[in-house]
């Protein structure tokens, strides 16, 4: 089993805050005082696709160092 580099792991600790964020302002654009704005309905639609490219850049981020560990 490989041991991880605590460093490498803490890298990717604010892509996860980002994302708790994106869940949490969510579900407050989800209140009823938003529902009838344009701007709201655009954002809570941005949002899946926002955070899918925030798995891709994680992705991208674990296989680089990957590859640096396999290296060494």
């Amino acid at each position: 089993m490989k041991t991880h580099s605590k460093r490498k792991e803490l890298i990717m600790l604010p892509l996860l805050f980002v994302t708790i964020a994106l869940c949490i302002g969510g579900h407050f654009i989800l209140q009823p005082s938003y529902q009838n704005s344009n701007v709201a309905e655009y954002a809570l639609a941005a949002l899946p696709f926002l955070m899918f490219a925030i798995v891709l850049i994680a992705i991208k981020m674990a296989i680089k160092a990957d590859k640096q560990d396999s290296s060494k």
